[in-house]
């Protein structure tokens, strides 16, 4: 009893915030999360200073929780509800001004697609179903996973999933619709799950704005490359 009460006591907040209770992807999802806002914030501040700051105070939280491992208000709200977070999903249609085998054909070529998307690093395709994906975040952070096409409908469809151990779990599909004007209407559906529980969760719900605009801006670095593309469009693989 007495060595109990001869314990240094610094309370109930400082214990918390020494516990490490983030996961090694959750503390990178954190970082990431964490400097997009605080980036966001800052280019912003002159325009809106009240949603600035407060992007700023999430960013900054976030970068603590990544580098340190460590989330007091998970360590002070702990209980025993199950750790499955709401999947996020972003959803979009555009239009391409080429055929519908050509634009699916370029997309269907895995590889291609970091030519277009500023996030994607790398697409390492294995074969035909399996492929490993990095993406490079703010801060130059990344993440990778290994995914499998689980369907594709030629010229019409095509679906990913990111399989057991991914750092980032996602899933995504589109589907390739004719045009009246002989272009390809694209019906795109990205789905990823936070990994961190209901922290995790809470991260999402501050980052999917930042990563929605990131996705769209994609969507469109697409549409634009495929539409300037001036050399060897016609001589695109499709199958």
């Amino acid at each position: 009893m007495q060595q109990e009460k001869d314990t240094p006591r610094a309370g109930g907040l400082y214990e918390n915030s020494t516990v490490i209770n983030v996961s090694k992807t959750g503390r990178i999802v954190s970082s990431a999360a964490g400097a997009s806002l605080m980036y966001i914030g800052l280019a912003d501040i002159g325009k809106n200073p009240v949603k600035s700051f407060f992007r700023i105070l999430a960013g900054s939280y976030l970068l603590y929780r990544g580098v340190s491992g460590n989330c007091p208000i998970s360590a002070i709200v702990e209980d025993n509800r199950p750790k499955h977070a709401r999947s996020v999903n972003i959803r979009t249609t555009f239009e391409v001004n080429r055929p519908r085998t050509e634009v699916y054909g370029y997309w269907r070529k895995l590889e291609n697609l970091p030519s277009f998307m500023a996030h994607l690093h790398d697409v390492d395709v294995q074969d035909e179903r399996y492929s490993h994906w990095t993406i490079r975040l703010a801060g130059n952070i990344k993440l990778e996973w290994d995914a499998e096409i689980v369907e594709d409908i030629r010229n019409e469809a095509l679906s990913w999933r990111s399989l057991e151990g991914a750092q980032l779990a996602n899933a995504g599909k589109i589907r390739f619709k004719d045009t009246e004007n002989g272009g390809t209407e694209l019906l795109v559906t990205i789905t990823y799950r936070p990994p961190a529980g209901y922290v995790g969760e809470g991260i999402a719900r501050l980052f999917n704005p930042a990563f929605e605009s990131l996705v769209r801006n994609d969507i469109r670095g697409f549409k634009q490359y495929l539409e300037e593309k001036n050399e060897g469009i016609g001589n695109i693989a499709v199958g």
